[in-house]
């Protein structure tokens, strides 16, 4: 069974937006949760997001192909 890969974010945000877009280009689908919606996720990531997230290690932004690549490899 394989992870799930989580990107915190919000709605209206460009830099997840851009995020968004580099899972695109790479093919990776993964579950939106937006922060707004839950209080401690905002205060953990407020400042942070977008952040990805898989298994128990994070990701912040900014991130390219590349780093994603390497981050779930």
């Amino acid at each position: 069974m394989q992870a799930v890969i989580l990107l915190y974010g919000t709605a209206c945000c460009h830099l997840c937006e851009e995020a968004e877009a580099v899972l695109h280009s790479l093919g990776i689908a993964a579950l939106h949760i937006d922060i707004a919606d839950d209080d401690g996720l905002l205060e953990m990531y407020g400042t942070r997001i977008p952040v990805l997230r898989h298994a128990d290690a994070e990701l912040g932004w900014p991130f390219d192909a590349e780093a994603v690549m390497r981050f779930l490899s």
